[in-house]
């Protein structure tokens, strides 16, 4: 009688034991589903579980609706009642997508998503700042928008006046201005002028934005900065007014809070991150420890 090939053998032996190896006794080790991990090409902003108590009401936000929504909220208590009554200037800033790796990949797919992404953000804005009975709200583009875009603007957004800041100078302006996303220094400057002339006037995601393009008698309504470590989204810097600037973890836990004279840089109205940075990290460290010690 032949005998068979040692390979064929082994192979045999193999598909014998491995039905055999649900009944072992050694326990399974389950590891986390990969569907939603993290990596650097893949961030996203409304994954995380909303936080609750501490931080004055500051919270991660769950979708994009809730963003706006706390977002529009806290534009409207900052126009009621800004830090500095002589300049209703005020600010907000956000990632326009949930896709956050979208954002700086260069992509015209992507410009053109968060462009549409600050359009329908806008268009909420103005429905809510403005006044059915009174002035309607002014929606203003940056000078440097293209044709198209302001195309786009004047389709998207309704009841509300629609100009570009070049426009301005033979403009009569009253009510509430929108700047949606200004990215010139002439922008910039316009938006200031209107303030201090004592017309209430919104900045929203401004663009190419030093720590010159807005004053520090501006008021920061409403911030969110995820907060990265590891490659990994491990926490947000939220500010929603008239709430203090509060720091989060990625479980949406309250690790500090800050006033504006902490966080903001000196003469500005841009925060300083790093001691919010510091805190998400510390806490992303010391959950590792914690993981490792329970192994």
């Amino acid at each position: 009688m032949s005998t068979l090939p040692l390979s064929l053998l082994l192979l045999f032996a193999v598909l014998l034991l491995e039905p055999c190896t649900s009944f072992s006794t050694t326990p399974t080790i389950r590891l986390p589903q990969k569907t939603h991990q993290q990596t650097p090409s893949q961030l996203f902003l409304f994954n995380f579980p909303s936080g609750g108590g501490g931080g004055g009401g500051a919270k991660a936000p769950t979708s994009t609706a809730n963003r706006d929504s706390a977002a529009i909220n806290a534009i409207k208590s900052a126009l009621q009642k800004p830090r500095n009554p002589k300049c209703p200037l005020v600010e907000c800033e956000f990632p326009a997508l949930a896709a956050l790796n979208k954002l700086g990949d260069g992509s015209l797919r992507s410009a053109t998503e968060a462009e549409d992404a600050n359009i329908a953000f806008a268009s909420k804005l103005c429905s809510k700042v403005g006044s059915p009975f009174g002035p309607k709200v002014n929606l203003v583009v940056s000078s440097s928008a293209s044709r198209s875009f302001m195309d786009k603007v004047q389709k998207k957004v309704k009841g509300a006046s629609i100009c570009s800041v070049k426009d301005l100078a033979s403009t009569s302006v009253s009510g509430t201005s929108v700047f949606l996303t200004p990215s010139s220094k002439a922008d910039y400057q316009e938006a200031r002028k209107l303030a201090e002339g004592g017309c209430p006037t919104v900045i929203v995601n401004a663009l190419f934005k030093d720590q010159k393009s807005v004053p520090e008698s501006a008021t920061m309504a409403y911030f969110l900065k995820p907060l990265t470590y590891n490659s990994q989204v491990a926490g947000f810097l939220v500010r929603s007014y008239p709430s203090q600037w509060t720091v989060l973890d990625a479980q949406s836990a309250v690790l500090g809070t800050f006033s504006d004279a902490e966080i903001l840089v000196p003469k500005t109205n841009t925060p300083d991150l790093r001691a919010s940075v510091r805190l998400v990290q510390k806490s992303a460290d010391e959950k590792a420890i914690r993981a490792r010690s329970m192994q």
